[in-house]
């Protein structure tokens, strides 16, 4: 039985609990740069890079970066064999970007799934690097940010990747692992070229973050950016275009407008000529 003065309905009707606080607040900066940015003095990931100071809490990045997602790339098991018994383990790769010039990659080992794919997203915002994107290929001219500005190449073990500029349209012609960390990266149209054991995926995903890196590191002169239009991390949502209701409305003023201006000026000349 319910007590006196309060029905099972009220009970049911309470209103819900409050959620959980934000990163931010709950967070205890350990280092410089967290401090910096907990305070506000540092507000965009640019600024974070640039400053000098290295990146070694996670919440750095999800508070600068809250739109950035994850994918898991690989899953691998690994076992040794001790005087107790067979040990098991699990070595996770994660890629981890939001698809706006910014893209980390990590790895993490651990007896669970769950809480070494949460160790692998951590070391990979750690890791995060600021990619150039451009106009670099000479069939499109097009000067938007949508491929990579010129060809870079990396490596790690046998894979060698090479990335080239292609026009707009053509999209992602590589491999399933590259794909999945240009598109993270914000890059949408890009050749590739790869050598070596490409079914190694661990190494193919390093030799993919390892030219995205030579990308962000190589020395460009100012006119290279100016002609190619390189644009350096996020470029942020496009300017909407006018859309046609508003492109009637200015017309239906401008035309009320100068119908009252003529009305008026055919009145003051009658006034004159009677007078």
């Amino acid at each position: 039985m319910a007590p006196r003065g309060r029905s099972r309905r009220s009970d049911s009707r309470r209103p819900p609990r409050r959620r959980e606080e934000s990163v931010e607040l709950k967070w205890e900066p350990k280092t410089q740069l967290g401090r910096l940015v907990k305070a506000g003095e540092i507000s965009t990931m640019n600024a974070a890079l640039t400053s000098g100071l290295p990146v070694r809490e996670p919440e750095i990045v999800d508070i600068l970066l809250p739109e950035i997602e994850d994918e898991v790339i690989d899953v691998k098991m690994v076992q040794r064999m001790t005087d107790s018994g067979r040990r098991i383990k699990f070595v996770i790769t994660v890629v981890v970007g939001n698809k706006d010039g910014f893209v980390g990659l990590g790895q993490a080992k651990g007896k669970e799934v769950g809480s070494s794919i949460r160790k692998a997203i951590d070391d990979a915002k750690l890791n995060i690097i600021e990619i150039r994107r451009g106009c670099g290929s000479w069939e499109c001219g097009c000067r938007k940010p949508h491929t990579v500005p010129f060809a870079v190449l990396g490596k790690s073990g046998s894979v060698e990747v090479t990335f080239k500029p292609a026009p707009q349209g053509i999209g992602l012609a590589t491999g399933d692992v590259a794909k999945k960390i240009l598109n993270l990266a914000g890059v949408h149209d890009c050749w590739a070229f790869t050598r070596g054991q490409t079914q190694t995926v661990v190494n193919y995903a390093k030799a993919v973050f390892d030219a995205l890196k030579q990308n962000a590191e190589t020395r460009i002169t100012e006119s290279e950016i100016k002609n190619i239009s390189i644009v350096s991390g996020s470029i942020g949502p496009t300017p909407k275009k006018p859309t046609s209701e508003t492109s009637t409305e200015t017309s239906t003023e401008t035309s009320t407008e100068t119908s009252t201006e003529t009305s008026t000026e055919t009145s003051t000349e009658t006034k004159e000529k009677e007078a």
